[in-house]
C-alpha cells in the first residue's frame, strides 16, 4: 500500500527526526510481549523504528518546577535554542488542546503528546492533568505522555493511571545521594526548600518509589539520564541496573547540553560534556543490562513533529486561532494513515529479517566494526544530498551485522535546491562533527566536501541513494572488506594519521 503522508511532512525534507535518531531497535523489542510491542510501535521516543516515520509534540501548560540541576535553565520566551526547558510561549490548558488538535489535524502521523516543561508537569498537576483530562476525552486516538523529576511521581501515580497514560519518564540521573549533591543545589519538597545531600536522597527515593509504583500497573517507563563527566559518568552503568531490576523498560542516555551562552550553572563553571566516544563506550556498557535508547534529540519542551525537526512556527497560537479544525474527519484521516504507515513498516521489517537471515548464513567476516554516517530524511533510507544534512545517524557495521549508534547534528552547508554557496567553515564545521567514521553515505555529494572528505579519511558514497539504509551499509562495509580496508594495520594507520 502506497503512503499517502510522504508530502504531509516538507519539513522532514530539511532533516528531521524522519531524517535519522527517543527508543530502540527491533531486535531490542523482540522479546518483548505482544501487548507492549502495540504500545511502543508507533510511539517514535520508545521505538527507533518508528522514530523515521512518527512525529511527536510537546505542550509546554508546566511552568513551575521543584528542583533545580545544575544543566537546567529554563526559558518561556525563546525560539533559538534547541534543548529542554526552552520554549518560545506557555499555553493554558484549553490553548494546548486546541494545539494538539491542530497539530494532529495537519501533521496526522503525529501520534504522541507529551507534556515535557518547561518546568516538572508533576509540580504544575492541575495544568498538566487538566490538559489531559480533556485530550483522552476529545483526542482519543492520541498517546499521552509524562517526563518528570520523579519528586512527585508517588503521589501522582493514580491521576496518570486514571487518564489512560501508560508511557512516562523519569529523569534520574544517579541513585547515591552523595553524587546527586553534585548535580541537584536544592529540592522543594513538603512547603520547604532542601539542600545537598539530604535533598538529594529524598529525591532519589521517591524517583525509586514512583518506578515501581508504575511498573506495578502495567506503564510503561523509561529513564533518562544526563551523563556528565566527572560526575556522573562512572555511576551510570549502576543506575541502569538498578532502574531495570526496578521495572524500567528502556533507559536513555544523553550527553550533558554545557555551552556557557545557555546560562546554565554547569556551562557558566566550564563543566564539559562528553565526547562522542565517551558517550556511545557508556551507552554500550549500559547496554548489556537494559535496552538502550540511541536516537534521542534532547527536545524542546514545546517541540512539533519528526524527532530532530522542529515545525512549532507553523503551530503558533495565533495561527491556531484561524484554523478550522474538523478533529472527527481528522481522525478518520490519521486511521488510514497509520494503517498505512504500520504496513510498510512491518514489510520492510520482514524484509529486514530476511536480509538478516541471508547474512548469518553467510561466512563471517574476520574485520574490526566501521562507523558510516548517514544523510537521510526518513523512512529508513539514503534520501538526502551531504549539503542539505542538519544532522547524520551514525551505524556500526561489523562481522555481526549493522546497528545504529547515534546521531550527530551540524549546520546546514547548503541550502539551494542544486548548488551550493560559500559555506567552507560550516561545511569543516560539519566534517569535524564525522570524525570517527570512516564512510559517509548520501543521495547526492558535491565535489568540494567530496575532496575535504577524502582528505578527512572519509569515503563520500553516494552510490546508494534511495536503498535501505542498513542494507546499503552492510554492502559498503563488505567492499571495504574485499578491498583490504579492515585489516588492523590499516586501522593502525587511520589511528596514527
Amino acid at each position: 500500500m502506497e503512503l499517502p503522508v510522504i508530502n504531509e511532512t516538507p519539513a522532514a525534507s530539511e532533516g528531521g527526526c524522519s531524517s535519522h535518531s527517543c527508543g530502540t531497535s527491533d531486535d531490542q523489542l523482540g522479546h518483548l510481549s505482544d501487548e507492549i510491542r502495540s504500545k511502543v510501535e508507533n510511539h517514535p521516543c520508545y521505538s527507533e523504528d518508528a522514530h523515521h516515520y512518527f512525529a511527536r509534540m510537546h505542550v509546554a501548560v508546566a511552568p513551575a518546577c521543584n528542583i533545580q540541576c545544575h544543566y537546567c535553565n529554563r526559558k518561556y520566551d525563546c525560539s533559538n535554542e534547541s534543548r529542554p526547558g526552552v520554549v518560545s510561549e506557555l499555553l493554558t490548558p484549553d490553548q494546548a488542546v486546541k494545539k494538539t488538535m491542530a497539530v494532529a489535524a495537519n501533521i496526522p502521523q503525529m501520534t504522541v503528546l507529551g507534556i515535557a516543561g518547561p518546568g516538572d508537569p508533576l509540580a504544575n498537576p492541575e495544568r498538566t492533568f487538566e490538559t489531559f483530562r480533556r485530550l483522552s476525552a476529545e483526542a482519543p486516538d492520541i498517546k499521552l505522555c509524562v517526563s518528570t523529576n520523579g519528586l512527585a511521581l508517588p503521589e501522582s501515580v493514580e491521576e496518570l493511571a486514571k487518564h489512560n497514560i501508560d508511557h512516562v519518564t523519569i529523569t534520574i540521573n544517579c541513585v547515591d545521594p552523595e553524587i546527586g549533591a553534585q548535580i541537584y543545589p536544592w529540592i522543594f519538597w513538603e512547603n520547604k526548600r532542601i539542600k545537598g545531600v539530604k535533598g538529594a536522597k529524598i529525591l532519589i527515593e521517591q524517583q525509586q518509589k514512583g518506578l515501581e509504583m508504575l511498573a506495578a500497573r502495567g506503564i510503561l517507563v523509561k529513564v533518562n539520564s544526563v551523563m556528565i563527566p566527572g560526575v556522573n559518568d562512572k555511576h551510570l552503568a549502576e543506575v541502569s541496573k538498578i532502574v531495570k531490576s526496578k521495572g524500567a523498560f528502556l533507559h536513555n542516555v544523553m550527553p550533558l547540553i554545557a555551552e556557557a551562552e545557555h546560562g546554565t550553572f554547569y556551562g557558566v563553571m566550564g563543566q564539559r560534556g562528553p565526547t562522542q566516544d565517551e558517550l556511545m563506550d557508556l551507552q554500550d556498557s549500559c547496554s548489556g543490562d537494559m535496552n538502550m535508547m540511541r536516537h534521542c534529540r534532547q527536545c524542546r519542551a514545546d517541540a512539533v513533529g519528526l524527532l530532530g525537526e522542529d515545525r512549532g512556527d507553523e503551530f503558533t497560537m495565533d495561527k491556531i486561532e484561524n484554523m478550522e479544525i474538523d478533529y472527527q474527519a481528522a481522525m478518520e484521516k490519521r486511521k488510514v494513515i497509520h494503517e498505512a504507515i504500520s504496513e510498510e513498516m512491518h514489510s520492510k521489517r520482514a524484509a529486514k529479517d530476511e536480509k538478516a537471515a541471508q547474512h548469518s548464513a553467510e561466512p563471517k567476516l574476520n574485520t574490526r566494526p566501521v562507523l558510516m554516517a548517514i544523510a537521510t530524511s526518513g523512512q529508513g533510507v539514503i534520501n538526502m544530498h551531504f549539503g542539505h544534512a542538519k544532522e547524520f545517524l551514525i551505524y556500526e557495521a561489523s562481522p555481526e551485522g549493522v546497528r545504529f549508534m547515534s546521531h550527530r547534528k551540524t549546520d546546514l552547508y547548503c541550502g539551494g535546491d542544486d548548488t551550493c554557496g560559500e559555506g567552507e567553515s560550516v561545511l569543516q564545521q560539519t566534517i569535524r562533527s564525522l570524525a570517527g567514521c570512516e564512510a559517509v553515505l548520501c543521495s547526492k555529494i558535491g565535489y568540494e566536501p567530496w575532496d575535504l572528505l577524502e582528505k578527512a579519511g572519509i569515503v563520500p558514497n553516494g552510490e546508494h541513494a534511495m536503498e535501505p539504509i542498513e542494507e546499503a551499509v552492510m554492502a559498503v562495509y563488505k567492499e571495504m572488506a574485499a578491498a583490504g580496508k579492515l585489516d588492523e594495520a590499516v586501522a593502525e594507520e587511520r589511528a596514527t594519521a
